[in-house]
């Protein structure tokens, strides 16, 4: 993994980056705990001679969710963070500078660290949904309280005045928000509209070129420590079944390495993408995504390599079309703001949702009597991923069969996904709830058809349920007395009422939930 990590940011680095701020500029980590192609880092090290990087683990992290109460970041999401924050520490430390890392609000640490060190500039991503935004806000209000003594001269990119600045620099997407053909007021509703778009009037940006070395360090006494699962007030929790992801960006890079060159799956991507079952039959990139140890930029100049390298067909450009995906809820969460998160969505349409908890918990807990829902919400627990395929599925169950208010669907994904962005999940959660941008709102997965087109033999749910591994493969899904009852008939018991929507469908699913 070092390996494959330390050749990739070979091709990343430049030494012919120049050179010319003065001071010392703080680069605040957030949803972008990388080096590669990070423009926050780049552009404070660009504009000082000492840039002091810094992650504040902010309690309101590991605090609960909205309007239901679970737990804003679950147990094996906040491993993984933890791991991307040690892995981070390394890979600065191997270019000359370190992580200080600070328990408590940003709005308190930032502004304390800018007195300390004198910094004239915090750069940190720009980010779109409205908790993010308010710590922005509260970063930049404190930030004004600050005043510093000026500098003896003035020096190209140096704060002319003696107040730091926040700079908040857009890098989560693969296009870039500059660069699109509309205003955010004016972006499409419909995804095939924006795609069509942006793939034929914007040009995605180059990757930035990372310096080799980002020294020299400032002095700082006390750099902090990667805290332990149990600072963080949770249980560590191990996955003992299914895929165990690594956090941080060595593991990333690792992985892109192994999917598309060494196991060469990016040739076949678009006919395995709707697997349920294994390590490969999708990228499986999301996870890195979602944490910002991954730069979706970066995911596409390899698609671009291989296509020279290898072969270009629909599976390297599919990857592509999954990526303009993610990219378009996170421009949506711009448009729509706080909508994607109220009951009626985007649309406010009005209608009436139970909160029945025995019914939700049965889904939560993976006991609802249908195999294929269960399996999907216990991998969900157990591993903190489920597949794009799966979590259709469930949501259209929870929403349409059971009749559950979506929201709790989506709080209980916050808490249990790896790749949790609030853009993609609640973006997917109004889509799949017919309130947000479907054109249809009346979209349904047959459990039966979605069983016997994507677990014809029960491979899956014998995996995730044991019990049925004694059955015929044909019994599996639905095993009658030999499985627990079935919490609530279907709202379509006959399948083929809805096979030709779930046909109409497939060229447009909804996208972003796990790529």
């Amino acid at each position: 993994m070092c390996r494959v990590a330390d050749q990739t940011f070979d091709r990343y680095s430049s030494n012919t980056v120049n050179r010319k701020g003065k001071g010392t500029a703080i680069v605040w980590f957030r949803n972008d705990l990388r080096i590669l192609d990070n423009e926050a880092l780049f552009k404070a090290w660009a504009s000082s001679e000492t840039v002091l990087p810094v992650y504040c683990v902010d309690p309101r992290l590991f605090g609960n969710t909205y309007y239901f109460g679970f737990p804003k970041t679950g147990a094996l999401r906040a491993q993984f963070i933890i791991e991307c924050l040690a892995d981070l520490k390394k890979n600065l430390m191997k270019r000359g500078l370190n992580l200080l890392i600070r328990h408590g609000k940003p709005e308190e640490i930032i502004p304390s660290l800018v007195q300390a060190f004198a910094a004239h500039t915090v750069y940190a991503q720009k980010e779109t949904c409205s908790e993010e935004v308010n710590v922005e806000r509260l970063v930049n209000k404190a930030l004004l309280q600050v005043k510093l003594a000026p500098f003896p001269e003035k020096s190209t990119g140096q704060c002319s005045t003696n107040n730091p600045k926040l700079q908040l620099v857009w890098g989560s997407t693969m296009y870039h928000m500059d660069d699109l053909p509309f205003s955010t007021n004016t972006i499409p509703d419909v995804y095939t509209q924006f795609r069509k778009s942006v793939e034929a009037k914007c040009t995605i940006r180059c990757c930035f070129k990372i310096p080799t070395s980002l020294a020299p360090p400032p002095s700082v006494e006390d750099w902090g420590c990667v805290p332990s699962i149990d600072q963080l007030g949770l249980q560590s929790q191990k996955v003992n079944k299914g895929m165990n992801f690594l956090g941080g960006e060595s593991a990333a890079l690792c992985r892109v390495f192994e999917y598309f060159w060494k196991k060469d799956l990016l040739k076949i991507y678009k006919e395995t993408r709707n697997g349920m079952l294994g390590p490969d039959y999708s990228t499986k990139f999301s996870p890195w995504l979602a944490s910002g140890s991954l730069s979706p930029r970066f995911i596409c100049e390899e698609v671009i390599r291989y296509e020279k390298e290898r072969q270009a067909n629909d599976s390297t450009y599919w990857v592509l079309f999954e990526l303009i995906w993610r990219d378009y809820f996170r421009f949506l969460s711009t448009k729509y703001g706080n909508s994607i998160f109220h009951l009626g969505g985007p649309r406010k349409v009005e209608r009436r949702w139970s909160q029945d908890q025995r019914l939700f918990e049965s889904w939560r807990d993976g006991c609802t009597g249908y195999p294929l829902i269960d399996a999907n919400m216990k991998e969900l627990f157990t591993t903190g991923f489920m597949s794009n395929r799966g979590r259709q599925i469930v949501c259209s169950f929870l929403v349409r069969d059971m009749g559950i208010d979506w929201r709790m669907g989506a709080e209980w994904f916050e808490t249990c996904l790896l790749d949790y962005d609030p853009c993609s999940n609640y973006g997917n959660w109004t889509y799949g709830a017919g309130i947000g941008n479907d054109p249809r709102e009346d979209r349904y997965f047959s459990i039966p058809k979605q069983a016997q087109t994507y677990d014809h033999e029960g491979e899956y749910v014998a995996y995730w349920l044991p019990q049925l591994q004694k059955l015929q493969k044909d019994k599996r899904h639905f095993p009658e007395k030999s499985y627990i009852e079935q919490i609530v008939p279907l709202k379509y018991g006959n399948p083929k009422k809805h096979q030709s929507q779930e046909r109409a469908f497939a060229t447009r699913q909804t996208k972003g939930f796990d790529r």
